[in-house]
């Protein structure tokens, strides 16, 4: 037997295809199709508010017509920067309207890595929440280092009008000088559509960051082909219908919220519940408003579900379809959580490189635990794909023995924006080599077991130690710093900073957090700095990350 022969395919539900005939070319072939079945149809439920198919339409026509008028060409890139708002679905919509391509960037990054973003994907536009705007992003473009020349801004009460106190108490609309106003743009639109741009399933459709090798975040090129497939993955291998609610959980700048939230949203016909961001008192009131069927979220993320004040088990009846993706999950912990929500959690298992999911557990199936080292499945290998388990010699390795996780399949990004290199090291003749190690099962289940490198998974948000551990050296006391994961019974993972300091120099380790919390998004910044003597090293100077993790393990 070979990975070839595919042998997970006996895992799949009676009647269910090994390769999917994918239905769209492009992402945006499948928003036009939504709206021309059906416009009056909800899309969009933030808070007390409900925007159609026809109205996200019309948004997004006039923010692409006015990128236009700016000057924004095919393949020019747009930054997205929001939250949870409806303002990111319109914004991508109108990139794509445009003939461009939308750079999708976390919300909580910092001046610092805003700053590489903008200037790494070139982008000429950006759409940001108006908050945002004045703490992080007018700093950054009055630098003069990026090719921004249009801002757009969006307040968080956009709309809607309920002003939940509990996410916007003080927060007021904002209309800042030397940015567009986005719903003054979307009010002052004539009807006329933007251009027709000339798009494929090759072109990139979006920029998703992500951590390499280096440390340094790569652009990571998601295609139309990508978005089209994997929207459909998501929504063959769950089974979601149209009128099916969409609970938007993950954040939709990354992976899992653009492709499980937004894209399968947009395929199915089915309204996606947005709240700003995730907070579970908030998010517990909008599943008893707008009753969803379906989300894929980290597991932590369900578990603050559970313990939200007030929660019940008949406030998540509706909720019969759930994945969870981004960091292990505890074989314990699915089995107290189903008692929770009254549904089994899938897992489901990808990267930003596989446009979300590579791997899922099939919808109405428990994943089995392998026996010898307690780990859940992470599922087996979706449509179209086939997943190579290979040794250092890039040879496949005999069932049941560990190795690298090779991927191929029309979900595989085609590279990394401007970073040749890379793209040729990580997708040696279009195959991903994940990074991550694992096993496959005589029955064709797959195991995660550890990871190749030296990444941090701290509630699915991937952390690279030299990131950390590059701000923790501008610190004046730090001679020399480590950053390793540390086991966090909430997180799964936490980051932990070793340091050492020049002769003479005094700090104490709170304030080497909160340096870092600066300058760093939440998930990044360690929680914890222990301050050493020496940290160990090779003979050649280069400084042992495993002899430090290997005690707090």
């Amino acid at each position: 037997m070979t990975y070839a022969d595919r042998p997970w395919l006996a895992r799949y539900p009676a009647g269910s295809p090994a390769d999917l005939e994918v239905e769209y070319a492009t992402a945006l072939d499948i928003f036009d199709a939504a709206v021309a079945a059906e416009p009056d149809s909800a899309f969009l439920h933030y808070f007390d508010a409900t925007l159609t198919f026809a109205e996200v339409n019309s948004a997004a026509d006039a923010l692409a017509a006015r990128l236009i008028a700016e000057g924004f060409g095919s393949g020019d890139r747009l930054a997205v920067y929001v939250q949870n708002n409806p303002a990111f679905v319109i914004g991508i919509v109108a990139a794509w309207k445009a003939g461009g391509i939308a750079v999708a960037i976390n919300p909580m990054n910092k001046q610092r890595e805003l700053t590489y973003m903008l200037i790494d994907s070139g982008a000429t536009a950006l759409l940001t929440l108006d908050d945002l705007y004045v703490d992080v992003a007018e700093p950054t473009i009055a630098t003069g280092s990026t090719a921004v020349r249009t801002v757009f801004t969006s307040s968080p009460l956009d709309f809607q009008t309920r002003d939940d106190p509990r996410l916007f108490d003080g927060l007021r609309r904002r209309r800042l000088p030397g940015t567009n106003d986005l719903v003054e743009i979307i009010d002052n639109f004539d009807g006329s559509p933007a251009r027709t741009p000339t798009l494929s399933a090759d072109d990139t459709a979006v920029l998703t960051y992500t951590s390499g090798t280096t440390g340094e975040p790569k652009g990571a090129m998601n295609t139309h082909g990508n978005l089209a497939f994997n929207a459909q993955t998501y929504r063959d291998w769950t089974g979601l219908k149209p009128g099916d609610g969409v609970l938007g959980v993950a954040p939709l700048f990354h992976i899992t919220g653009l492709v499980g939230h937004v894209m399968t949203a947009m395929l199915a016909r089915a309204p996606l519940t947005l709240t700003h961001r995730f907070a579970p008192d908030v998010t517990l009131d909008a599943i008893r408003e707008r009753r969803p069927v379906f989300t894929v979220a980290a597991i932590t993320a369900f578990n603050a579900l559970s313990a939200a004040p007030g929660a019940t088990p008949a406030d998540f009846e509706s909720l019969r379809i759930l994945y969870s993706g981004g960091a292990p999950i505890a074989p314990a912990m699915a089995d107290r959580l189903e008692q929770v929500f009254g549904a089994y959690i899938h897992n489901i298992y990808g990267l930003t490189e596989t446009s979300s999911p590579s791997h899922g557990v099939p919808l109405g199936v428990r994943a089995p635990v392998d026996p010898t080292s307690g780990a859940l499945s992470v599922g087996v290998p979706v449509f179209n794909t086939i997943v190579r388990v290979v040794g250092e010699d890039g040879d496949d390795v005999p069932v049941g023995e560990v190795g690298e996780f090779v991927t191929s399949g029309p979900q595989v990004i085609k590279g990394y924006w401007n970073k040749p290199d890379k793209t040729a090291e990580s997708l040696p003749g279009g195959a991903l080599r994940t990074g991550d190690v694992g096993f496959m099962d005589a029955d064709g289940w797959f195991y995660v077991v550890d990871r190749k490198k030296d990444m941090i998974n701290a509630s699915g948000y991937k952390v690279w130690p030299r990131e950390v551990e590059d701000v923790l050296y501008t610190h004046p006391a730090v001679r020399e710093a480590a950053v390793v994961g540390v086991p966090d019974e909430y997180r799964g993972e936490t980051v932990k900073a070793y340091v050492s300091l020049h002769s003479g120099a005094t700090v104490e380790p709170a304030e080497l957090v909160e340096f870092c919390k600066e300058q760093m998004a939440a998930y990044k910044y360690p929680r914890s700095v222990e301050i050493v003597g020496e940290l160990p090293k090779t003979v050649t100077g280069k400084i042992l990350r495993r002899e430090l993790r290997q005690p707090a393990t």
